[in-house]
């Protein structure tokens, strides 16, 4: 039994470490491994984040674009909104001013009416005044010669 335990013990004698050609074919197992799964599936799942990353940023940019675009464009209806609110308003001042020169004129111009059918009215009373009283001037001195005569004969 004794030579049985030192044959054992020769044996065994590598330890942790044992340094025979197992290491390196692990190693170029490794080795190559690595490159199959790099080929495989990190380098389509990389240009996959690659592409995806791009597209991220090509979207950004255009957003920012657009949005710069459409801010420009607001600013721009705004200033037209402006600026139209101006002419209308003006325009509604210049229709005011004309309504109120041609109410002002019509208004003159009935006034000036009125007044004429107001001296024909009073023309035309006076000489019926006129009339009246010619007639009247008549009868008196129709009356009063018929008093004198009632008087006289009396």
């Amino acid at each position: 039994m004794i030579d049985g335990t030192i044959l054992l013990a020769v044996e065994e004698g590598g330890g942790l470490f044992d340094l025979d050609a197992t290491l390196p074919v692990m190693a170029i197992q490794f080795l190559i491994l690595a490159a199959v799964l790099n080929q495989i599936f990190y380098k389509p799942l990389g240009n996959a984040i690659d592409e995806r990353s791009n597209y991220i940023l090509s979207n950004t940019s255009e957003a920012r674009e657009r949005l710069a675009k459409a801010e420009q464009l607001a600013v721009q209806y705004e200033e037209e909104l402006a600026s139209a609110r101006k002419a209308s308003q003006s325009v509604i001042a210049q229709a005011q001013d004309e309504a109120s020169q041609t109410a002002a004129g019509k208004i003159a111009q009935a006034q000036q009416a009125a007044q004429a059918k107001r001296e024909q009215a009073q023309q035309e009373i006076d000489r019926q005044k006129q009339d009246a009283l010619a007639a009247l001037e008549g009868q008196v001195d129709n009356l009063s010669r018929q008093i004198l005569d009632k008087l006289l004969r009396a």
